[in-house]
């Protein structure tokens, strides 16, 4: 099997199961609270990506390397930017919830212009446009001459959440730490400060078996099998395009888990909106893949 092919599966594999985590934080935060949820999430995924970095043998490079941007990396993820997701997703349909968060890589396009002294193209300025017209569809429910929220501090979190997301991977832009040991030693930061603020705020509570197993699930695959499988897949890839178009397939296949599993009625606004969306990140995408060289 060639390598561009190994990582379009690896690609696969990842999109499958980023297409299911709506569904399961749905379900467990129909028993708990965001941070509940978080918490076990969190410690799932520190387990697992703390076995991985043991058997690539490379803790010994993980414990005396890369804390200190560790310190700041951790703090922004998981802790800020699942803290914001997991609370949209608690106010929000979880179909709103997911078509919002998906506007995280134009919000990385325009926020790199401040940061990065990058200059916005007129592809960008399209797709932005064509993108937030979607985000205004879902935010007001098809009532797009209202400026009157149907929750407005949902999608204010869900927005924001993408803005943590964007900073996030734009500050790790010169980040040299190897991902999977970068990744378990963020959450090594990350996870004593949703204890402490779990052990002040809600406090340790047994709900049931599914709603820890929802915490579970995130744990595994949203924040740890998927993650390994991505990088996998980007690692192999001839060209980055081949898998990064993979995530397209997600959206509609998150929307039917939904609907069918948690039981939401696809809204209308939502359908289009998420077609805007995604339209709009399709045109990003056709900018990078068909630029010119310059001469």
């Amino acid at each position: 099997m060639s390598q561009d092919r190994q990582a379009i599966l690896y690609g696969l594999g990842a999109v499958a199961l980023w297409s299911t985590v709506a569904t399961a934080f749905k379900v467990g935060l129909g028993w708990m609270s965001p941070l509940e949820l978080m918490w076990i999430a969190v410690l799932v995924s520190w387990l697992l990506m703390g076995g991985l970095v043991i058997r690539q043998g490379a803790m010994k490079q993980a414990l005396n390397h890369g804390w200190k941007t560790a310190l700041w990396a951790g703090v922004m993820n998981p802790a800020a930017y699942y803290l914001v997701l997991f609370a949209a997703y608690d106010r929000l349909p979880g179909q709103e919830a997911m078509a919002l968060n998906y506007t995280w890589a134009l919000a990385m396009a325009f926020l790199a212009v401040p940061l990065l002294g990058q200059r916005l193209t007129r592809f960008d300025v399209i797709a932005g446009l064509v993108a937030y017209a979607g985000v205004w569809v879902i935010a007001t429910r098809g009532a797009v001459l209202n400026v009157s929220f149907a929750d407005p501090l949902g999608v204010l979190l869900a927005l924001s959440s993408t803005l943590l997301w964007a900073f996030y991977w734009l500050l790790n832009a010169r980040d040299t730490r190897q991902p999977l040991v970068g990744q378990w030693q963020n959450f090594t930061v990350g996870l004593p400060i949703l204890t402490v603020l779990l052990l002040i705020g809600p406090g340790f509570q047994w709900h049931s078996w599914t709603a820890f197993g929802a915490g579970v699930y995130v744990g595994l695959f949203e924040m740890g099998i998927a993650f390994v499988l991505w990088q996998m897949a980007v690692q192999r890839v001839s060209r980055t395009a081949k898998v990064s178009n993979l995530i397209f397939l997600s959206p509609p296949v998150s929307l039917m888990l939904l609907h069918f599993v948690v039981g939401e009625p696809i809204l209308s606004s939502t359908f289009v909106g998420l077609i805007l969306i995604l339209s709009g990140l399709g045109l990003q995408q056709f900018q990078s893949a068909f630029a010119w060289p310059k001469p």
